[in-house]
């Protein structure tokens, strides 16, 4: 017993080390992962470069940090007044009138959208500081030398600038900004809000929340560089020596950013980043909208012209996919155009009818058709040209050569039916990416144009180098022109478009340089053209080698297969007296299809195409592009473009204590 009793606690005498030993390795373990985990985060905090704004502030502190050491070196010799003025002077002046700096505060922007009480009184106290600045900057910081400087006008504006009374300060304007933006989330209003006034803004969530937070920490920035540039100039004029309350304000001013930020990053994390336009408040051919004609059109042929032995011997219907064969003893088929191509879904609805013929210009056949049964296909009003009456009729007393109701595939001058499939490309050459996109129909072909801008640094656009880059107006009887080549033609057989988001998401270095489609199958395809580019220097990085063409190669057959969506008996979309609302998601499709029998006499082609520039103001890079489908329920809607703006919350970073 004394035996095991003594082995038993040997081993545990022996065991005690070993555990302490693996409790000391298993620590050593989670703080080598803690420590290689924080340096991963700080490398790529220095691998992504910041926000523009984010940037300046850096730049001030660190510019105020070293005003601060000369002020303290040279603090001993009363001879150095002259020249510690002349460097805090001017180096706040050099600071002050860099571009970034020179932005305006336009709240009526925001206060449109964000109808917040907090908002509306925030707005106020940041145009007052902003008045203050620009009083600072255009006046007192105007003179040319700090030899014209002049002490009283400087205290004078100090009194301004660091007054501590019941009144409206500086510090309680900073915090209110985040009372309001950060502990009330005001930022996450404004992207809500923003969603929901696309309408109006034509910027994306996250470009409108970026927008306002560029404002806010700017206008934040202008009071800070005030406040120092006093307390600076106090020391200079010998009232005191004031580095512990600058200290102190930039602690108190980094911790507020601190804050702003992270809650900033979710925000921008979460917020959408695409922009479309909405309907117009009028629909104006050619201007807001234009079509595709003529592609499946409502046809009225009797049976006997559907087949070559001129018989009528079969139904309406058997004759699914057929051509009109001749025109039997000049009856109604001599009276109307003659749909030479192949009509498909032949139908009958009933015998005898009066029609109303549509003007000879209009790409229309029929304005409207009324049956004797009473039902009528189309609008019912004034016929411009008078109602023709059409009859069918016996034969042999045994056959009923009946008038059949089908669509007719037929290309001819007033059919555009034409898609470019030839790519546009912005001069990555000359630093320019891709802005915005249109649709355009030049010589019956419809074109994806592009709004190209020269790049800036840190994902700006120089808005005036915006221009919508020129389309290839070729004609589709040119020659060197092909079809399949150069353009696409929409048929029965191939008239889809695939509905798609097109953007790198696993890559954010890249944006849009250019756009094209392709035939996938029968479906026309989009692709974007995206280019590597660096951020903080505002430059592509050898585009011509640096650049892929993205797509999504889903098939309807193959793949993560797209879904079709359903247009079917639908009325013209200019007709809806409501805004059409998105109704596609990624990685669908839709048909051209005929609109409805009762409602157009199925004339018309639907989606229509909303031509309407889809632009961000402020212009900014796009990451993708992408087509969508917007409609009514009960209305044909309209194919559009979108854009995709890029994504800029990688690049808000946490603020370094530079102090």
């Amino acid at each position: 017993m004394a035996r095991n009793v003594l082995g038993r606690n040997s081993s545990m005498s022996m065991s005690a080390p070993m555990m302490l030993l693996s409790s000391l390795l298993m620590m050593i373990m989670m703080l080598s992962s803690n420590v290689n985990a924080y340096s991963s985060y700080m490398q790529q905090q220095q691998r992504t470069p910041g926000l523009e704004v984010d940037a300046l502030r850096n730049e001030y502190i660190l510019l105020e940090k070293s005003l601060w050491e000369y002020l303290d070196k040279t603090a001993d010799s009363q001879n150095n007044r002259e020249s510690q003025i002349k460097k805090v002077y001017d180096s706040h002046r050099a600071f002050i009138n860099t571009p970034q700096m020179s932005r305006k505060f336009l709240g009526e922007q925001y206060t449109n959208i964000m109808h917040h009480y907090e908002w509306t009184l925030l707005a106020s106290n940041l145009t007052y500081l902003n008045s203050i600045f620009d009083f600072y900057k255009d006046t007192l910081m105007k003179r040319t030398s700090s030899q014209d400087l002049e002490e009283r006008a400087v205290l004078d504006f100090k009194e301004e600038v660091l007054r501590n009374d019941t009144a409206l300060t500086m510090l309680e304007i900073f915090r209110n900004i985040e009372y309001i933006m950060v502990k009330q989330a005001m930022y996450y209003r404004a992207m809500v809000q923003s969603q929901e006034e696309m309408c109006n803004i034509r910027q994306s969530p996250q470009q409108f929340v970026y927008s306002l937070y560029t404002d806010i920490a700017l206008t934040e920035l202008k009071g800070y560089t005030m406040m120092e540039f006093s307390w600076m100039m106090l020391r200079v004029y010998g009232k005191g020596n004031f580095s512990k309350e600058a200290e102190l304000m930039r602690r108190d001013y980094e911790k507020r950013t601190e804050r702003a930020v992270n809650l900033l990053k979710e925000v921008m994390r979460r917020a959408d980043r695409i922009v479309y336009r909405c309907d117009p408040a009028k629909h104006v051919p050619k201007v807001t909208y234009d079509e595709v004609t003529r592609l499946l059109q409502g046809y009225i042929e009797n049976e006997v012209d559907l087949n070559g032995d001129e018989t009528c011997r079969e139904t309406c219907s058997y004759y699914q996919s057929t051509r009109s064969e001749g025109c039997f003893k000049d009856k109604y088929c001599a009276r109307q155009p003659k749909c030479s191509g192949r009509l498909y879904n032949c139908e009958f609805i009933d015998s005898d009818m009066w029609v109303c013929p549509s003007p000879l210009n209009s790409t229309r056949r029929y304005e409207y058709i009324e049956y004797e049964n009473g039902r009528v296909l189309g609008q019912r009003k004034n016929c411009g040209r008078g109602t023709t009456k059409v009859d069918s009729w016996w034969r042999y007393l045994f056959w009923h050569c009946s008038y059949c109701f089908c669509l007719c595939d037929e290309q001819g001058m007033k059919s555009d039916r034409f898609f470019n499939l030839r790519e546009s490309v912005s001069d990555v050459k000359q630093n320019r990416v891709v802005t915005g996109l249109r649709f355009v129909k030049k010589n019956r072909v419809f074109h994806l144009q592009i709004q190209e801008g020269n790049l800036l640094p840190r994902g700006a656009i120089n808005a005036s180098t915006l221009e919508w880059k020129p389309v290839d107006e070729y004609k589709i009887y040119d020659r060197n022109v092909a079809r399949g080549v150069d353009y696409h033609t929409m048929s029965y057989e191939s008239r889809s478009i695939d509905l798609d988001d097109i953007q790198k998401t696993d890559d954010n270095s890249f944006v849009v340089t250019g756009v094209r489609f392709r035939v996938l199958g029968a479906h026309l395809n989009l692709e974007a053209r995206l280019s590597e580019f660096d951020f903080k220097k505002g430059e592509l990085i050898q585009p011509e080698v640096n650049s892929v063409w993205q797509s999504n190669d889903n098939t309807d057959v193959s793949g993560e297969r797209r879904q079709k969506l359903s247009v079917h008996n639908l009325d013209v979309p200019t007709r809806s007296i409501a805004r059409s609302l998105v109704e596609s998601k990624h990685n669908q499709y839709i048909e051209f299809v005929n609109s409805g029998l009762d409602k157009d006499a199925a004339q018309s082609t639907v989606p229509f195409l909303d031509i309407q520039d889809v632009v961000s103001n402020p212009p900014v890079p796009l990451s993708g592009i992408g087509i969508y489908y917007k409609a009514r329920v009960g209305f044909g809607g309209f194919v559009a473009p979108k854009i995709i703006t890029y994504d800029f919350t990688p690049h808000v970073q946490v603020p370094k204590n530079i102090s």
